[in-house]
């Protein structure tokens, strides 16, 4: 059995107790959200560039609101995908999002960051390999960012939806979710996700600026999670050209794990 063979054999779901307590914990987060609004306005200033938001899977641009919220208020253009729920995937909504690249690099005049969650994530990264000339950064959360869906309880309702091969992927696209964009790539995750197991999340070093960022979460609160949010507004604040990996400051530190991603 080779390496890669025996990785895709134990590639599995969550444990059903993650997934049973995701909707509590993720009020926890939210809550938490709205205790610290104060303390969020003072993270890093952003630039001004514009920033898409990508929603999960069966979600819409609801789901990413307070986060775009607070982008906003930190000087980002941010802006929502406008395209419903994500719930199929096909050519129409692949060209559709990237008419949503084209208009906001177009609008505000330079590379955009493209920021995803869940299955947000994967479409943000496959936007980027498909227009890296457009995009400045891509931060995924709890994105399945790996080939083997058994890493996520939603598989079935997804190929459900979608069949087990959408028409992205027989057209030949889509084949190595795995492999990172030629541009600054963050992947979020949470050993505690209930959706996405943490494995699938996992990018390799692909290049010199991919990382991964461990924090304590929800997978459906990840996008109101304080820690999460201070790790988005810490990578968009730096400087195009001017990349460097994750490294909470102060107090900040706590907040993020340093388990062994493997």
């Amino acid at each position: 059995m080779t390496a890669m063979t025996k990785i895709q054999a134990e590639a599995r779901p969550p444990h059903a107790l993650l997934a049973l307590t995701e909707p509590g914990r993720a009020m926890g987060e939210l809550a938490s959200f709205y205790a610290l609004r104060p303390l969020l306005s003072r993270l890093p200033q952003g630039d001004g560039h514009g920033v898409l938001v990508l929603p999960g899977f069966m979600a819409s641009d609801v789901s990413t609101g307070p986060l775009r919220a607070m982008l906003e208020r930190l000087g980002y253009d941010a802006v929502g995908w406008n395209l419903g729920r994500n719930v199929r995937v096909d050519n129409a909504r692949i060209s559709a999002m990237m008419a949503g690249v084209d208009t906001l690099h177009e609008r505000t005049g330079g590379k955009i960051s493209i920021v995803g969650w869940s299955l947000g994530g994967v479409f943000a990264r496959e936007l980027a390999k498909l227009a890296p000339e457009k995009v400045r950064m891509v931060i995924s959360l709890g994105s399945p960012i790996s080939d083997d869906r058994n890493h996520t309880n939603a598989r079935r309702l997804f190929e459900y939806l979608n069949g087990r091969e959408p028409e992205p992927i027989r057209e030949g696209n889509f084949r190595d979710l795995a492999k990172a964009p030629p541009v600054p790539t963050t992947s979020i995750l949470t050993k505690a996700d209930g959706v996405v197991h943490w494995r699938g999340s996992v990018q390799a070093d692909d290049h010199a600026e991919c990382e991964n960022i461990e924090v304590i979460a929800s997978h459906v609160g990840l996008g109101v999670n304080p820690a999460v949010l201070y790790a988005i507004a810490d990578r968009l604040a730096q400087a195009e050209g001017e990349w460097k990996k994750f490294s909470p400051r102060g107090f900040a530190n706590i907040a993020f794990p340093r388990s062994r991603l493997h």
